[in-house]
């Protein structure tokens, strides 16, 4: 198993599962990765946190109490852990049905993630596992969706891994806002690895 030091998600090892480069689709929401057990460019897990995207074995056979997810922006990473105890990560999402944290973690700790530049509506923050609106807005299989209404129906903003849907299905990890929706800090599109 490939082990990472992670100070910001309180240190010790941590097993890597994947890596995901936002400016790519290979992760999109809707990527039979996330619901398959199939390898994805293994020696890309070596290299750690970079580029090279990944997904190993470790995706369905390593169980957990608590998962360290962490975005490299420019050449800062930040890092934020969620609870949550499951025999592996392909047993959380693999099913596509929505999962909630042990514990939610807030807008601003999803916001921190990015830094300075991140932006939400301020409705609806939803947080978990295969967020999907039903209709077909923002999309995480993990991370935060939030809407300008005063509900989870039509979310247009999002941040977080495996993310896709309205507006820009595009980025696949970070965070996306559209500008004509409201969100708290100016709209754009991020991607983010």
């Amino acid at each position: 198993m490939v082990k990472a030091k992670l100070e910001e998600c309180g240190g010790g090892g941590w097993t890597l599962v994947m890596k995901i480069n936002g400016n790519k689709d290979t992760f999109h929401y809707d990527s039979k990765l996330w619901t398959n057990k199939n390898e994805l460019n293994p020696l890309g897990g070596k290299t750690l946190l970079d580029h090279q995207e990944t997904k190993l074995p470790t995706y369905w056979s390593t169980p957990f109490s608590k998962i360290c997810l962490a975005m490299k922006i420019d050449s800062q990473v930040k890092s934020i852990v969620i609870y949550k105890t499951a025999s592996s990560l392909y047993a959380l999402i693999a099913d596509g049905s929505q999962k909630n944290f042990t514990q939610n973690l807030g807008r601003q700790a999803w916001k921190d993630l990015i830094g300075q530049n991140a932006s939400l509506q301020t409705h609806c923050n939803r947080e978990g596992f295969n967020l999907k609106s039903p209709h077909y807005h923002s999309e995480a299989r993990i991370g935060i969706v939030s809407n300008q209404e005063d509900d989870c129906v039509t979310p247009d903003s999002r941040i977080g891994f495996g993310i896709g849907g309205y507006p820009n299905g595009h980025n696949t990890c970070g965070n996306v806002a559209s500008a004509g929706y409201h969100p708290d800090n100016g709209g754009f599109y991020h991607s983010w690895a």
